[in-house]
């Protein structure tokens, strides 16, 4: 499958497009200029040919964005990655500089480049295309991204340059995913970048740096999975700009999406309010959960505080607290394959099925030794336990009276299951049901 870039200065309508083209709003699109910071993948399908696409930040220099280096490195590494460039200008404001070393960077790249005009949303501004031949790009292709004129021939240009399929192209839709998640500046891009073992995200001091959810492909060290760096999510109240909050409404649909979520917490600020929020958010949508305590390395330490550290945070995040708890530096590459190996491990028990006889034979034992209590003289017999076909670990006990067996009757026969069967990481439903 191709890989398309969408490369331009800032604020010509590269997401607007890359929305358009994967067919859903995929890339957050704003009037502020330099809202797209990070390389952002999606797929899309012309006629039966089916390509990657992807969107990168607009190119500039001179100006007082502090990402601006970073933007320029992420889009020089989307031009190398892809088998053809799409370089999208703005018909009303001409040739800009910018355009020009655009332009020139691309010539130098050797790769098929696609050039297109976009807000050509009249007649009239057709005329306004033909200046863009002085870029010495070859045919010009006149668009609008925001109504989609103009894309279907621009589609089938793509197509043809676009290199034959190769026939071994990895199938990466069931593998799990696994969405890194947390409040800004704990650490996220820097352990997705240490993981892949390249700069795939930007990072830089200022929190609130990545503003999408995105998704890489990884496969190291006998894992494979979709790794998602999301936005740092803060209180309702503090999230100031527009931006921001789409930003925490794509890291929240990130968690809806995800298997696993590694949950990243600062060593010196601890389980706040805010990571609570998120570690609830998590589990009131049943997924797998990893708790990473990063910066562990700038904690001041004797013999027992790892031991203190966890115990206290247990405590915090109880009733749920059958949890993998990992301290991690990332900076300083510090137990950061541990990670991967408890992501492995909770994602195996996460999708594990217990057959129903194996089910029978541990639980019932246990029932029988401590029944459910009886309800204004009525007793509750459980007859059988059986596992339910959903997506995360739930079972279904058989009984008589299901309408009289309680939620602390519930935890016990969830604290049991947990004994008996590894469910490390796995937030565990329990239904009672009339036999």
């Amino acid at each position: 499958m191709g890989l398309v870039a969408i490369v331009g200065r800032p604020n010509v309508g590269k997401s607007t497009l890359f929305n358009r083209l994967v067919g859903m709003r995929q890339a957050i699109v704003d009037e502020t200029a330099g809202v797209t910071r990070d390389r952002h993948y999606g797929r899309c399908e012309w006629c039966g040919a089916e390509f990657s696409v992807v969107d990168t930040g607009g190119w500039s220099s001179g100006s007082d964005d502090v990402f601006e280096e970073e933007i320029r490195k992420q889009v020089v590494i989307a031009v190398e990655e892809a088998d053809l460039v799409l370089f999208m200008v703005e018909a009303a404001t001409g040739v800009t500089d910018y355009d020009a070393e655009i332009a020139d960077l691309l010539r130098r790249s050797r790769k098929p480049v696609v050039l297109c005009v976009n807000k050509v949303d009249s007649g009239e501004k057709v005329f306004d295309t033909y200046q863009f031949y002085s870029l010495g790009l070859g045919e010009v292709w006149s668009i609008s991204a925001a109504n989609g004129s103009g894309t279907g021939d621009l589609l089938d240009e793509i197509v043809r340059l676009l290199p034959e399929e190769k026939e071994n192209a990895e199938e990466r839709k069931d593998l799990p995913h696994v969405a890194i998640v947390g409040k800004p500046n704990v650490g996220k891009s820097s352990l997705t970048n240490a993981l892949l073992g390249e700069e795939r995200n930007i990072v830089t001091p200022v929190a609130g740096t990545t503003r999408d959810a995105i998704s890489s492909y990884y496969n190291k060290f006998g894992h494979e999975f979709m790794l998602v760096d999301t936005a740092g999510m803060r209180r309702k109240n503090r999230v100031g700009e527009d931006l921001e909050f789409y930003s925490v409404m794509r890291s929240i649909r990130a968690i809806e999406h995800a298997d696993v979520c590694v949950l990243m917490i600062d060593a010196a600020t601890g389980m706040e309010a805010q990571d609570m929020s998120i570690f609830n958010l998590i589990v009131r949508n049943r997924k797998g959960c990893v708790l990473v305590v990063n910066k562990w390395d700038t904690f001041t330490k004797d013999s027992n505080t790892m031991r203190d550290y966890e115990k206290a945070l247990r405590a915090r995040i109880a009733p749920f607290d059958d949890v993998p708890i990992i301290f991690t530096s990332v900076l300083k590459r510090q137990r950061i394959m541990d990670v991967l190996d408890e992501v492995a491990h909770v994602y195996a028990n996460y999708s594990r099925k217990v057959s129903t006889s194996q089910l029978n034979e541990a639980m019932l034992p246990e029932i029988e030794n401590y029944p459910p209590p009886a309800w204004k003289g009525k007793y509750v017999k459980i007859k059988y336990v059986t596992q339910l076909p959903t997506s995360f670990p739930s079972f279904a006990f058989f009984c008589n009276l299901p309408q009289y067996v309680k939620d602390p009757y519930k935890r016990f026969l969830e604290n049991k299951l947990r004994d008996k069967f590894d469910l490390l990481g796995c937030p565990v439903q329990i239904f009672m049901r009339q036999k």
